[in-house]
């Protein structure tokens, strides 16, 4: 059965030197948002996941229940904040955010759509899952169908997988050739540039699982019968390119992590740690941007005192 809370071991114990997020290790947590804790340096050098612990909580709350309790209170401001970028799109600005979801099979992401962007409003949602793509998108450059979704002015965007699909899985299933996706990561990264110095703001996740965790939440589907809808036989033939999958992610991680659009790198055993981190990813974002209820064109006394005649 898949392990949710992990709780019989210490978050230290067995790291064996492991870091515990994308940008720190050893250093103190305490002292930094989650912000820098888990996001992949620019210019860093070589990105090796199987140094960083998948089961870590780097920055977060030591227990599940206080993780579940903070969650819930952030969810509270998130939706505050989604409502005042949405509110001040009205008086023409023309910020927006983009979350982007990756991460291997069973890491999370639907979890995550679920728990922590289901406490935003609809309204200001736009959401797209990318599939394998259709017969019109393949004759298109790649980035067409993701242009097509991207958010509007005062919109959150999210994206469960994205782009950099034609970086992993093209990589991985040699569905196109060396060549062709080699110079892809350059061109992620000057269309990402693109849209932040249009007043996006990018947020790029990448949930971390581990192999075993990855087995364990195979075989929770298995077990339950409500679950197999979610289990595809495919799953465990991708189990065996877990290596050129972890070195496709690596190469994305290392070389589109930009000071424009970085990645931040989130241990996903933990499934209420995962919650709680993107929570507060999304939240320290939000409140960077520091949106707030454009101020009305008309005067209220006399708008006022017009209702009341009627």
């Amino acid at each position: 059965m898949a392990k949710d809370d992990k709780s019989g071991k210490n978050d230290q114990s067995d790291t064996s030197g492991k870091k515990q997020g994308g940008g720190k290790s050893g250093e103190d947590e305490s002292a930094a948002d989650v912000r820098t804790l888990l996001r992949v340096p620019p210019g860093g050098g070589p990105v090796k996941l199987k140094t960083y612990d998948t089961s870590g909580t780097p920055g977060g709350p030591q227990d599940k229940k206080r993780a579940l309790a903070e969650t819930a209170a952030m969810g509270l401001r998130l939706a505050e904040l989604q409502e005042k970028l949405f509110a001040q799109s009205s008086a023409g600005d023309p910020r927006a955010m983009l979350f982007v979801l990756q991460g291997m099979d069973t890491s999370g992401k639907g979890g995550t759509v679920k728990h922590v962007v289901g406490q935003f409003n609809p309204a200001g949602l736009r959401m797209r899952a990318f599939k394998a793509p259709t017969d019109e998108e393949k004759q298109n450059p790649f980035l067409w169908r993701i242009r097509k979704a991207l958010p509007e002015p005062g919109e959150i965007g999210i994206f469960d997988r994205s782009h950099y699909e034609d970086v992993l899985i093209v990589r991985v299933r040699n569905l196109v050739p060396r060549a062709t996706w080699s110079k892809r990561y350059s061109v992620i990264n000057r269309f990402e540039q693109s849209l932040a110095d249009d007043g996006v703001s990018i947020v790029k996740v990448f949930l971390h699982v581990g192999y075993d965790e990855q087995r364990d939440r195979l075989l929770a589907r298995l077990d339950n019968p409500d679950k197999h809808w979610k289990f595809n036989a495919g799953d465990i033939a991708e189990r065996a390119l877990w290596p050129a999958y972890q070195e496709a992610y690596e190469a994305a991680l290392e070389r589109c992590s930009t000071d424009a659009a970085p990645w931040y790198l989130v241990p996903a055993d933990r499934k209420w740690y995962r919650n709680w981190a993107i929570s507060k990813l999304l939240l320290e974002h939000l409140e960077l941007m520091d949106p707030a209820y454009p101020k009305g064109d008309f005067d209220v006394e006399e708008s006022r005192a017009q209702l009341l005649k009627t």
